[in-house]
Order: structure tokens, then C-alpha cells, then sequence
């Protein structure tokens, strides 16, 4: 009978999803009074081309999904203090609106903390501007900027809540706690201030691990369940312990994995993950698959992990062996999956939205370069390094320069190393050092009179547990030559938030520089290209920041959406921190994810 109600629920939801509240029933979830079963999928508005969000969400509904589960991003919307940007590519309430539009619902995760391998899990780095701020916490120096910042969200997104006639039926209080600490008072912190921005009547719930539901849940609240393949039945069995009669949901099924720089390309059990949905489904407990739809970090926003120790940042692409892959195309689980989801609700979804096919570009030259070091903007003098956040910088690459007075021998030693330095003496590289490798000294002879230079990286900030309290950025400690403390630098902050003016191409470098070429496309469509005989940057193409490469890989190709391409001319720029094996770049048809390289640069 339940399942017969779970079908009837299903078949009766109208082609736009326009609903009264959920609720945490007994035993499950009821939508307008009925049993409902959440089957959702995780897509996020930022990693989506916006021209393409509606692509994307008609296949979410043509898997046989009912629902779409999205983050906000709140560095993403307050790049700077107080400067809120809900436009074009960062129009959330737009893609909820679209969402609704196809016939999903839509459970928001608004955080602010919400890991999903970003730069400082959502977090603006500019509250790392004041040294003595505690994150995820009852700080006021953190609460009042939060709680601001949600307050504002508030103001796009309370008018789309379910009872409002929107599709937000959930959303979320913070994000894993549990896997990061047990303070109640600041769990019902979040609550509150997601209450004062309006969120009231809709239905707010936790989500954590299994084993940390304890530690990141309220007593009042509905709690879901975290977990990868193979975990289904013993999680939804504590989570059933822990909460007797309650609604079963698994808020994250980690239906695939992301990469890092300088490990294998993740692929998964597709058998294993569709068996385990089908094992779900068929218990009428809900899920949401993420992710349904990774994507693309574009720019500079992936954010890192600390594994084994070891800082390990996190690739541009978030393909993350998804059912839709990074281009929009469905896989083969894709339609494993939607099998299973029409094979369970007894409801033939829309049809598969076609997908035109990629294209080739032709190689071409990057003829026109300029230096870096000609590039470089006023300096800021002071007498020790400190961290990029306190220059009002957050992302990019920041260069640190001083004069050694008295000749000296010995270990170049840097605390901390944030997160990739190029050493340099009057020009020349002499050394880099890997936060990843955990590098942070080596040998240096520098005579009288020499220019010292470090020009450090930011990989990506932290995205996950308690090392995220202490992810600034550029050199946050001090710096030694021979055990002699170094002072007197001049500080060049280099955001890399675009390209330099094209004037200044003029040079031709053989160290950190700025490329620039173009191509001719009589017709447009996505591309991949290719990174590889380059070294480690970033990318601009029609000005838009493709995001990062690193020879090493396993990432060698970056995408390019088809609609930020034009018929006529194309104009692409590359940051490289070295000297390329060869100017020229190619699109390709396809993706390279999955190519290592120990001994790139």
C-alpha cells in the first residue's frame, strides 16, 4: 500500500513543481498532505554554464529525478565585503526558477560552510583579513558577516520557498557538522539565522556521516544520512536507530569521486550504484545522487584536501564520474540509472534532451606574450611576509621580493609554504618548493646585493574538517637564509582576475608570463582543450577563466562551453608559471581526465 501511494504521489505532481510545504511525517516524507519519496540529484548553478542550466535540469527530470539538491556559494556572491552579486552566472533564483519551470523541486544547501570540494568550503577568504577570526563558529567577527550574508541570500530566495509557490521544499542547517565538531549552540546558531532571513515555513533539516549524526544534528530537526557505495544498509540503520520513526533519506549518495592533482583520475562501480539505488528505492527510503551533474571549478575556486597529512588541492574539472559528465552527456550509468528510477516508480520520464556533438578546434599559435615581471602592480612595503588575505587579495598568486644585503650559504626555509613557491634569484629560478610534497626549505647560495623572489601559488584553500581554520594564503609565517630571519620586502599582489591589458603584450619571456592567440570558428560547439607540453596556470578564453592545468596532471584538458565561443575570431590567454614546451594549443573532441605525469613540471 505504501508503495502505491509513493506511485499515485509521483504520477499526480504536476509538470511545474509548484507544492505546499514538506514535512517529516511518521515514517516518511508527505508533500501537500501525500506520501512523497525524494529522488533527487546534486547539480550546481556556479559549476553550470547559466546558458546551459536548463540543458541540464530537463535531464535531471528525464532521469527520473523529482527533485534537484544545489549549494550556495557565498564567496561566489560576496567577492568583496558587503558587495553582493546575484547576476548572470551567480543568478541562483533564476536556476530555481528554471528548475521549477522543468518539473523538479529543489531542496537548497545553503551553508554557509558547504564543502563540495570549493575554495575554503564557500567561505569568503577575506574574513581571514581579521587574524584572530574563528570560522564555523559563535565568533561575532564570523556570526555577523554570516549572518549578513544569509539575510541577504534571504532576500532572492524566501519568494521561491514551496509555501511561497516556489519549489524549495527543504533546506538545509549547515552542512556535516559532525565531522567537524559538537557545538549545539552554534548549530542552533545557523538555525536561527537562517529563520531571521525568512526561511520559517519550510522544512529545515541536518545532514552528517553516520557515525557523526550525534555530533551534527538538532533534537527538533529531521536528520538525513551521508554515505558511498556499500554503506546503504548500515547507514540507514543507524540513522533508523538514532532516529525511530523518522523519515530515511540519504542527503548525499556519493554516486562517483573527484580528483586531485597528481592522483588517478576516479572512476566507480556503476553495477554497484545502481544495484544500491534500486536497493533504496525499493525501501521507499529517499536519496539524492551526488552528484547527478558535476561540472567544471571554473576560475579559481577548487578548494583542497588535507589526506594522510598531505595537502592535496583538487582539480578544475568536478566531472566526478556523475550520470551527466562534465560536458552535459549522459554516461552509461545515466541510463542505468533512469531504468531503475522508471523501473521503481512505474512513470516513463521526459525524453533524453539531445546533445549536439563537440567539436575540433585546429591548432593554433599564442604569438603575442608579456612577462609577469613587467606586469607586476605598485608594491606594498613591509617588514616581515604575511598572509595575500591581509592585502585584501584571496585568490591568485601574490610575489614576494627583497634585497639580500651580506652574501649567504645555507637552507632557505619558509613558514609556511602556501601553497607553491617558485624561488628566484636577480630573475632566475633556483627552486620551488610543493606544499603537497610537504617542501618548505632548500639549499640557496645568494651573493651580496642579490633580488630575492618568491612567487607563491594559491592552490586552493581547504574545503573539509578543521584544517580550514588556518588556510591563508601566500606566506603566512616568516622566511630564514642560513638562519638569519629576512626583512625589508616589497609585496606584489597578483589576483589573476584577468589578463593584463593587450598593449602590453609586447615581450618574449622565457619565466612566468601571460601568452595570448586566437582562433576562427565558422561554427560553435564545446571543445576540450588541450593543456598538455604546458606547465601550470590558468586560462582565458573570450574572458572567461577556463580555470587551472598542471602538467602533471591527471586533468590535461580543460572545457570549453560551446556558448562561450563565437563564430569569427576567438581570443584565448594563458598564464604559465614556466616556459612552454610549444606555444601553440589545440580543442580537442574530447576529454583528457585521466593522464599522470610524475615528472612534469
Amino acid at each position: 500500500m505504501r508503495r502505491l501511494l509513493l506511485l499515485l504521489a509521483l504520477a499526480a505532481a504536476p509538470a511545474a513543481a509548484q507544492t505546499g510545504p514538506l514535512v517529516a511525517g511518521p515514517g516518511g516524507f508527505l508533500l501537500d498532505g501525500k506520501p512523497f519519496q525524494i529522488i533527487a540529484g546534486s547539480m550546481h548553478y556556479a559549476r553550470v554554464p547559466r546558458e546551459y542550466w536548463r540543458d541540464r535540469l530537463e535531464k535531471a527530470r528525464a532521469m527520473g529525478l523529482n527533485t534537484v539538491t544545489t549549494y550556495v556559494f557565498w564567496n561566489f556572491h560576496e567577492a568583496v565585503p558587503g558587495h553582493y552579486d546575484f547576476s548572470g552566472q551567480r543568478d541562483i533564483a533564476e536556476y530555481v526558477r528554471i528548475a521549477q519551470q522543468v518539473g523538479l523541486h529543489v531542496i537548497l544547501r545553503p551553508g554557509p560552510y558547504v564543502c563540495a570540494e570549493w575554495e575554503l568550503g564557500g567561505y569568503p577568504a577575506w574574513l581571514f583579513a581579521d587574524t584572530g577570526i574563528v570560522l564555523r563558529s559563535t565568533d561575532p567577527r564570523f556570526t555577523k558577516p554570516a549572518g549578513a550574508w544569509l539575510d541577504r541570500l534571504g532576500r532572492e530566495l524566501v519568494p521561491l520557498l514551496a509555501s511561497h509557490g516556489g519549489p524549495i521544499i527543504a533546506v538545509q542547517v549547515e552542512n556535516e557538522y559532525g565531522s567537524f565538531g559538537d557545538d549545539k549552540n552554534y548549530l542552533r546558531w545557523q538555525e536561527q539565522a537562517l529563520r531571521h532571513a525568512g526561511f520559517t515555513d519550510v522544512l529545515l533539516y541536518t545532514a552528517d556521516g553516520d557515525v557523526q549524526l550525534p555530533n551534527g544534528t538538532l533534537p527538533d530537526l529531521p536528520a538525513v544520512v551521508n554515505f558511498g557505495p556499500g554503506d546503504a544498509d548500515s547507514s540507514f540503520a543507524r540513522l533508523a536507530r538514532f532516529r525511530p520513526g523518522e523519515p530515511l533519506m540519504s542527503g548525499e549518495y556519493w554516486a562517483g569521486w573527484f580528483d586531485q592533482w597528481g592522483r588517478p583520475h576516479h572512476t566507480t562501480d556503476a553495477a554497484q550504484q545502481t544495484r544500491e539505488l534500486a536497493w533504496m528505492l525499493g525501501r521507499g527510503y529517499s536519496v539524492n545522487l551526488y552528484m547527478f551533474h558535476g561540472g567544471t571549478t571554473w576560475g579559481l575556486m577548487n578548494g583542497a584536501n588535507i589526506d594522510g597529512g598531505r595537502y592535496h588541492p583538487q582539480t578544475t574539472s568536478y566531472d566526478y564520474d556523475a550520470a551527466l559528465d562534465e560536458s552535459g552527456r549522459p554516461t552509461p550509468k545515466y541510463y542505468a540509472f533512469r531504468r531503475v528510477i522508471e523501473q521503481h516508480t512505474g512513470i516513463t520520464p521526459p525524453p533524453v534532451p539531445d546533445t549536439p556533438p563537440p567539436i575540433a578546434v585546429p591548432a593554433f599559435t599564442l604569438d603575442a606574450t608579456a612577462s609577469l615581471w613587467d606586469n607586476l602592480p605598485a608594491p606594498v612595503h613591509v617588514d616581515r611576509p604575511r598572509g595575500m588575505e591581509t592585502f585584501g587579495q584571496s585568490y591568485g598568486d601574490i610575489l614576494y621580493r627583497t634585497t639580500i644585503r651580506t652574501g649567504a650559504s645555507g637552507q632557505l626555509v619558509i613558514r609556511d609554504v602556501r601553497d607553491y613557491v617558485q624561488v628566484y634569484v636577480d630573475g632566475s629560478l633556483v627552486g620551488t618548493l610543493d606544499r603537497r610534497l610537504a617542501q618548505d626549505s632548500l639549499p640557496l647560495t645568494v651573493p651580496s646585493g642579490a633580488r630575492l623572489d618568491l612567487l607563491v601559488e594559491n592552490s586552493g584553500r581547504v574545503n573539509f574538517a578543521r584544517p580550514l581554520l588556518h588556510e591563508e594564503k601566500g606566506i603566512t609565517h616568516s622566511v630564514t637564509l642560513a638562519g638569519r630571519t629576512l626583512t625589508g620586502w616589497d609585496v606584489f599582489t597578483l589576483p589573476l582576475a584577468d589578463p593584463p591589458a593587450p598593449a602590453r603584450f609586447t615581450t618574449a619571456p622565457d619565466g612566468p608570463a601571460f601568452y595570448r592567440g586566437s582562433f576562427e570558428l565558422s561554427n560553435t560547439g564545446d571543445t576540450f582543450l588541450d593543456l598538455r607540453g604546458w606547465g601550470k596556470g590558468t586560462v582565458w578564453v573570450n574572458g572567461h577563466q577556463l580555470g587551472r592545468y598542471w602538467g602533471i596532471g591527471p586533468q590535461q584538458t580543460l572545457y570549453v562551453p560551446g556558448p562561450w565561443l563565437r563564430r569569427g575570431r576567438n581570443d584565448v590567454v594563458v598564464y604559465d608559471l614556466v616556459a612552454p614546451a610549444h606555444r601553440t594549443l589545440a580543442g580537442l573532441d574530447h576529454p583528457i581526465l585521466d593522464e599522470l605525469h610524475a615528472d612534469a613540471r
